[in-house]
Formats: structure tokens, sequence, C-alpha cells
């Protein structure tokens, strides 16, 4: 016997049923493929047919969690808040972000087959009526001063709104002489505006702002749209078709960047449409490179094509197999359990590169193809079972996760290892035995690796005190592994809904981070207020209550004195319209009077700037003048008529707040919402827990994005700890029902613990976090690593000492690049989660590799002489006298 030619060799009995079945497909070759192609077009038909997809995140934890329950009851509690898409418009100035708003939001609620509902609150009529209330007392007596200063102007404009109009106002700055010296900043905006529309380019002209001498901020043009998309939760992207209406909508009625606007879509909806978008783009390229990867890999493994062959025909049938045994278990998939394909052909593709390369070694001993097919079954079948097996518990071992995401995944990949294993001692006997690949004309193992095999034989000692010794200097590190809880970490910041997001973060009056609790009553709400925002890190807190404004009396008096100076300069009735040579002739006229009143004086140099402006305005071509009017005339009638609207302002109580306002806050039953903002950075989750932690301890049934982003993680954190144990558990059982001995067990599991030990070290080195994605590699790791174990043991346990120079090596080398290579393909994401789910992957799949071909060798030593079945029982009985023996004595 040589290392080579039996590094696989259990006994008969061990094997009887799978090396029969190897022999029988081989013998009814034809047979065997005419039933599988049958098979395999059943289920592709099943496949295709019963396809189905579940975008819906909230699918992918147990509902039964109590922090879930708090979160449906919520949802429950004002379904309209579910699945929205929060439109961000940004409008080059205050006036004209409210008008494109308002006029996106007529324009969307028609459109019913696409949209159940459209809000914007702070461009309603009650806003923009009642806004100057929920500012303080003395703030709204500066802006009624200012509107009161401004009467002559704003009445001007209000009589005659147009260039003409807009054009006489300016002229009579010609007539106050020095006066108009104090106006110079005023002055300097509006030439500004018109110089841009002489340049034929949008401006960002604030009226508002020329009246309160404060530049507008990126916050005061920026209006906010809910919008209840229609939902198809069959589709891939279920918001799809609304937000591509929502944005041709827009496109229509101008809302472009051609003419100052921004339109950004975000909100639960937009991230997940996007977010799978992201997992789609450039998913066809990496897979076709996946696919030509695998097949130079299997070439290099397998070096003849119909063997290569017979190994992709294969996978093909498995992977059909799986899909539809898949759906018909699951009845739809989830965002991760899809991923089953690429594991499956990572994975699954190991028990044909094992049991080809098997089928190598005895085509080279013996040239017969049915004799060589025969041995192989008979030498490589209880190794693959027991890898399938071992493979297949690490997957189940989700299953009783409330991970349900993964749990599903589980549940599909490990059917898929079971099916791999079935095809591989089936379909893939048969293949061979009707390609018939080229005999084996030299041994296929790596004869160069006899010097390592030799060293690691001489140098076992030094070699397990290296490995470990390495480890336990590594193991301060452990300490510094941490779980991302953000999951915007996970998704592209390139998608225009996760750069949105980020941008509105930044802004502490927008951040969508705050916890919320359902109250029993309104009265309720507001006493739990009181004691929420005595805590230390609670910023504010805010109830429907919160909508009444404090001191409105003072405020209303100042408003009426203003309504009484402004009302009838603001409504002269209906204005006459202007042609276009009225207005040249009104700009002329406007920019000579400026140009004369400002002379030669430095001081007046404003004036004779905006003169110089108009007076180019009045000759150039329409389309300066069109743009003039949008970005002066437009915003100016938009500001007269929240004037105008303003100055109706009445007192405001709980029982008149608009209906949809107080749908938002309160249930028709009575129960009341509240709203806590946290202080400091609201997208640090690492400080965002003892915020939590404060809040939960005063309202202990409190929901909201930071209760379930940090429980949700403290969930997956927990399954995969547990499925992690199960898995260990699982695999253990197995192999010491396979193996018959703890001392082999041992030397089976503790190379994977080593891996599994090196790989959080590692990234903890290189600063890779685990997150709600990657974190599925750890698992995997048992279930994945313990096959190139298992193969060594089984290997080592048949008299094979010098394991490195065998077709075994070769065959895991190349099953664990075929496998890298897969992992790959998801590194190579555009999506952040997935990529870094392949980059953890690849990095355990490494590290089991070494600790494979490296440690483990050397750990097992020189073989133990093979026994006979008769004197392995017969040790048996003798070691269980021992045993009841000892207990005897103790006794």
């Amino acid at each position: 016997m040589t290392d080579t030619d039996e590094f696989l060799h259990p006994d008969a009995e061990e094997i009887g049923i799978v090396a029969r079945t190897v022999a029988f497909c081989a013998a009814h070759k034809f047979l065997v493929l005419a039933l599988s192609l049958v098979v395999t077009v059943l289920a592709g038909l099943y496949a295709a047919d019963r396809f189905a997809m579940s975008t819906d995140l909230n699918k992918l934890i147990n509902p039964d969690l109590p922090w879930r329950q708090r979160e449906i009851a919520l949802g429950k509690a004002f379904p309209q808040r579910e699945n929205m898409i929060l439109a961000v418009l940004d409008g080059p100035s205050p006036e004209l972000a409210t008008k494109g708003a308002l006029a996106l939001a007529e324009a969307l609620k028609p459109q019913t087959q696409f949209f159940a509902g459209v809000t914007s609150l702070e461009t309603s009529d009650f806003f923009r009526r009642n806004g100057l209330l929920y500012l303080p007392a003395k703030e709204v007596e500066a802006k009624t001063d200012q509107l009161i200063e401004a009467q002559p102007f704003l009445g001007a404009l209000a009589k005659d709104p147009t260039l003409r109009g807009f054009s006489g106002a300016l002229g009579l700055m010609a007539r106050g002489g020095k006066e108009a010296a104090g106006l110079a900043k005023p002055l300097e905006s509006i030439a500004g505006a018109v110089e841009a529309a002489n340049a034929g380019k949008p401006s960002d002209f604030s009226w508002s702002a020329l009246f309160s001498g404060e530049p507008p901020a990126a916050r005061d043009k920026r209006r906010f749209l809910m919008v209840k998309p229609v939902m198809d939760f069959s589709a891939l992207e279920p918001g799809a078709d609304a937000a591509d209406a929502l944005r041709a909508t827009a496109q229509q009625i101008g809302l472009t960047p051609e003419t100052g606007y921004r339109l950004r879509l975000t909100g639960d909806v937009a991230l997940q449409d996007e977010e799978f978008s992201t997992l789609a783009e450039g998913a066809a390229l990496n897979n076709s490179l996946m696919v030509l990867a695998v097949l130079f890999i299997l070439w290099r493994a397998l070096r003849w094509g119909r063997l290569i062959l017979a190994v992709m025909v294969n996978l093909v049938i498995g992977l059909a197999v799986t899909a539809a045994l898949g759906l018909w278990m699951v009845g739809s998939l989830n965002p991760i359990s899809v991923a089953f394909a690429v594991l499956f052909v990572g994975i699954g593709v190991d028990f044909g590169i094992q049991f080809s390369v098997r089928y190598r070694e005895e085509r080279y001993r013996d040239d017969n193809v049915q004799r060589a097919l025969n041995s192989s079954g008979a030498k490589a079948s209880l190794p693959l079972a027991l890898a399938a097996a071992a493979t297949a518990a690490g997957f189940y071992s989700f299953i009783p996760t409330d991970y349900r995401g993964v749990s599903e995944l589980g549940l599909v990949a490990g059917g898929g290892m079971i099916v791999a294993f079935l095809t591989s001692i089936t379909a893939l006997p048969a293949l061979l035995a009707v390609l018939k690949p080229p005999s084996e004309t030299k041994p296929v193992g790596y004869a160069f690796l006899a010097p390592l095999d030799e060293f690691q034989m001489s140098h076992r000692k030094g070699i397990i005190a290296a490995a470990l010794g390495l480890a336990l200097l590594g193991s301060p590190l452990l300490t510094k592994v941490r779980f991302d809880y953000n999951p915007l970490n996970l998704r592209s910041a390139q998608t225009e809904s996760v750069a949105a997001l980020l941008d509105l973060m930044q802004d502490p009056h927008t951040s969508p981070n705050i916890i919320e609790v359902l109250a029993p009553s309104l009265a309720a709400a507001d006493q739990l207020a009181v004691k929420l925002r005595a805590l230390p890190l609670v910023e504010g807190v805010t109830s429907l209550s919160d909508f009444v404004p404090e001191d409105q009396a003072p405020k209303l008096a100042a408003i009426s004195e203003a309504r009484g100076l402004l009302g009838p300069s603001l409504d002269p009735g209906r204005p006459r319209p202007a042609s276009d040579a009225e207005d040249v002739q009104a700009l002329a006229g406007a920019g000579a009077a400026l140009r004369k009143a400002a002379g030669e004086s430095q001081e007046l140099a404003p004036l004779a700037r905006l003169g110089v402006a108009l007076e180019r305005l009045s000759q150039g071509p329409e389309p300066a003048r069109a743009l003039a009017r949008a970005s002066l005339i437009a915003p100016m009638q938009a500001l007269l008529d929240d004037v105008r609207l303003t100055l109706q302002a009445g007192p405001v109580t709980i029982d008149n707040l608009p209906q949809e306002l107080r749908r938002d806050w309160i249930t028709a039953d009575g129960r009341a919402r509240l709203e806590i903002a946290p202080r400091g950075d609201k997208n640090d989750y690492d400080k965002m827990r003892p915020f939590v932690d404060q809040v939960l301890a005063v309202a202990p049934d409190a929901s909201g994005a930071p209760v379930s982003i940090l429980a949700s993680g403290d969930t997956v954190i927990r399954a995969f700890m547990e499925a992690g144990a199960l898995a260990l558990i699982s695999i253990s059982l197995l192999l010491y029902l396979a193996l018959r001995r703890v001392g082999d067990v041992a030397l089976t599991l503790a190379p994977l613990l080593l891996a599994g030990v090196y790989t959080m070290e590692i990234c903890a080195l290189i600063g890779l976090r685990l997150n709600f994605a990657n974190i599925i590699a750890l698992p995997l790791l048992l279930g994945l690593g313990v096959a190139f174990k298992i193969y060594y043991v089984i290997a080592w346990r048949a008299g094979s000492a010098k394991l490195l120079r065998t077709g075994l090596t070769r065959a895991i080398f190349f099953s664990a690049m075929t496998t890298a290579t897969a992992f790959g393909s998801l590194w190579m994401s555009n999506h952040p989660g997935t990529s870094s789910m392949g980059k953890l992957l690849a990095l355990s799949l490494a590290t089991t590799l070494c600790a494979a071909v490296l440690f483990q060798p050397a750990l097992m030593g020189p073989p133990r002489a093979r026994k006979t079945q008769d004197q392995e029982e017969v040790e048996e009985e003798a070691e269980d006298e021992a045993r009841e023996e000892a207990k005897v004595e103790s006794k």
C-alpha cells in the first residue's frame, strides 16, 4: 500500500450502500442519465414557474420577538407611515422650493395607480398660515416689522407682479438719492440675479432672505413630501414603478437641475429598492467571470475536457433540483436565501472535484473505466457522505434561530448539500461512464510537496507549538472584534437614497434616528414626555400637544397689526398682464434711471451695477427675460401668497390642528405617539445604546429605528452564536458516529477551531467588522471547513502518513479555489454588505485551508497501525467493561 494509492480506504461495510449506488449508476449509465434529464427538466420548469422573491425586509426576523411585536403594533396603529417614499426637494430659493413642492404634490395625487397618498405638512395651508406662531414672540415681532417696513415695495409688486412692475418699483429707488445707499446689500443681491439671467443661468435669489438680511440655509430651501407608493412585493423593486412615475412627474412640471431644483428619493421603499438594484448591478458580469474562473480551475484540477464537462453538467443538475426543492420548502426566497445559488456553486462543486480526482487516481492504477468508477465509489464515498452531512449540518444549524432570512437560507442550502452529494454519486458516475475520459499517464498528486511532507513529520512539535503560540499571541485582538450595528454601512453611499439619508442625518432636525412610544392617551403621552425630557441623553421629545404654539396672544397681536397696515396693499385687485415689449420698456427706463442716480458716486455703485444689468436685460433675447421672470417674479408671487396667508393666522388648539397631522400622532381610539430624539451623533450606534437603554428604562414599550436596529443586531449575534453552537454539536456527533473515536473527532475539529480564532484575529487586525451580512461566514466556517479536515482524517485513518503529495491535497486545493472563486464573486459585488460577506467568507476559507494543509497533518502525526474490525470491537468491549468497573468501584 502506498500513500498515493490508498489515501482513502474506509471499511467496505461502512460505505456499502453508497459504493453499490455508484457501481449501479455507472453500469446503468443511460437509464440514470435519462432519469437525471427528466428530473432536471421538471425541476427547472417548477423553479421557473414558482420562482418568487419577497423583498419585504420586515420578514427577515422572527415577528414574535418582543421588540418586533412593539414595532408591528406601532405600524398597525399608524399604517399610513409604513412603506413610504420620502421625496426631498431642494429649490433655488425658499419661495420656489415651496411652490415646487406644492406643484409636485398636486400633480401626484391624481395618479392613484402609483400613489396611495401624498402629504407635505410643511407646505400645507395650515403651517404656511400659522408658521410664525411657532417662533419666539420677539422673532415674530421682528419679522412683522420687516414686512411693515417693506410695505411700499411689497404693495407695488402686489399691484403689478411682472417685470414691468418690478422695474417700476426699482425705479422708485432712483428717486431716493443717497437714501438708496442704505439698500446696497439688497441691490447687490437683485443685481446678481439679473446678471445670472443675462448669462442664461438660474439664480438662487430669495425675496425672504432679502427682507431678513440673512442668506437662506440649505434647510430653508428644502421641502419634503411623504409619498405612499402602491407596492408590488412580488417584484425585486416593489416601489420602482411609483419612483419612476414620481421622477417623471417632476420632470414634466419643470423641477429639474436646469431650473435650479434637485429631487432625491429616500425612505424605506427607496432604500430597499436601490439596495436590490445595487445587488443586481454588475451581477451578470461577476457571475460570468465566476463561471470562467471555475472552468479554468476545473481544467487545472481535472485536466480532461470530458471530466470538466461531467462536473459542470452535474453542477447544473444539482442547482436545478436545489432551486425547485428550495422554492417548494420556503415558498418564496428572500434577499438572503437567494444567495443559495452562489453557495451551492462554491461548496457543492467540492464533491464533484473530490470524486473526479479520486477517479483519476483509480484510472492511473487501473485503465478500466468501470472498475475505476467502482473503486472510486468504494474509497471516496464515506468521506464525501460525511463531508456532505457535516456541511448540511452547518447550514441546518441556522434553522432554529430567530433570523428568519438566514434560517431559510440554511434550509435551502442545507438541502442543496444533500442534493450535491446525491448527484455526485449518481449522475456524475453515469456521466463519466458515458464520456470515458482518457487514461491517466502519471500520478495525480503533487510529488514536489514530498519535502514538505517530510518536514511536517520531522518537526511536528515545532509546527504545533508555532501555530498555537501564534494564536495565543494574537488573542488580545479578539477583544477588538466589533459588530457594526449601522445598517447604512451595508448599503452603497453612491446611491441616491443613502446619500440623501446621510445628508439628512447631518441636520438634527431631520435625522430619522428617533425613538417612538405609543401611549394609551395624549394625556399619558404628555406625562411621559415630562419624564423623558429629564433624561440626560434626550435632546427633545415631541407629541401632538407640541404643535400647539406657546404665547399665542402677543404673536397674534403683532400679526394683526401687520395685517391692518399691509392687508389693503397686498390685495389691490387683479393685475393687468404685461407683454414682453412692455417689460423691455420698463427695464430700460429703470436701468437708465438707476445709472443716472448713481452717477460717479462710489457710495451708490450698487445702483449703477443694477442699472447696467437691467439695461442689458432689456436689450437681450426674450429667453433671458423669461429666466428673470422665473428667478425674480415667480418667487416674488410665491412670497406674496405666503405673506397673505401669514397675515390670516389665528389661534391654534388641539382641536383645530389639521387632520393629516393628527392622524400621524394620535389613533382613532385615542392612543398617542411620542418621538424622542437623542443628543450627539445620531448616526453612531455605539453611542446610541446608552440613549436607548435610558429611554427603555422609563418607557419599556418604546420602538423606533434605534431600538429596532440595536435589537436586530443583538438578535443576529445571538442567532449566530446559537447556530455556531448547534453546528459544532451536530458536526461533532456526526463525526463521532462515523469515526467512533473521540480523539479522531478532536483531530478533525481542532484545526477548524484554530482557523476560527485566526479568522477573528485577522478581522480585528485589518479592521473588518462583523455585520448583519458577513456574520453568516462564521457558522459556515464549521460546515465548510470540516469537509477538508474529514478528507485528511479518513485518509490518515486508512494509513496514509504523507498527505501533501497525494491527489487528496490536489482535490482539496482546487476545491478550495472554486469555493474561493464563488465567494470572490460576492466580494466583487457593488453592494457593500454582500462584498463584506464575500470578504469574510474568503478570509475564513483561507485560514481553514491553511489549517487543513499546514497544521492538521502535523497534528495527526504518523498513522496508527490499522486494525481489523474484530480487534476494534474487542477493544471497544474492553473499554466498556473498564468503564462499568470504574462505576462500581466509585459507588
